[in-house]
């Protein structure tokens, strides 16, 4: 079952995040990032490959695109904020560059 992380948890998954461009959501317990792609068909070919993966680990980013740019938000949904699945799903996709 996934878990809300704990205080001891966030610096080792989170801080890493932090130093590649991820933030905190303002007013809720999830982070953020915008990912900036050359084209329109970069931008949608890498939400197809993220996709595969979260369909995969059973767990969706909220996001949007626009043209050349997808704005992500991770949260756990079922735990109320951040969960290990979050930090996962976070490098999986700045992996994916």
């Amino acid at each position: 079952m996934t878990e809300l992380l704990s205080t001891e948890a966030r610096g080792p998954l989170l801080d890493p995040l932090f130093k590649n461009g991820w933030t905190m959501v303002e007013d809720r317990d999830a982070i953020t990032k915008t990912f900036i792609f050359d084209n329109f068909v970069e931008a949608f070919g890498w939400m197809t490959r993220v996709a595969i993966w979260a369909e995969k680990w059973d767990h969706h980013p909220e996001w949007s695109n626009v043209y050349r740019t997808v704005e992500v938000v991770l949260s756990t949904h079922d735990v109320g904020g951040l969960s290990a699945l979050d930090a996962k799903l976070a490098r999986k996709m700045d992996a994916m560059l």
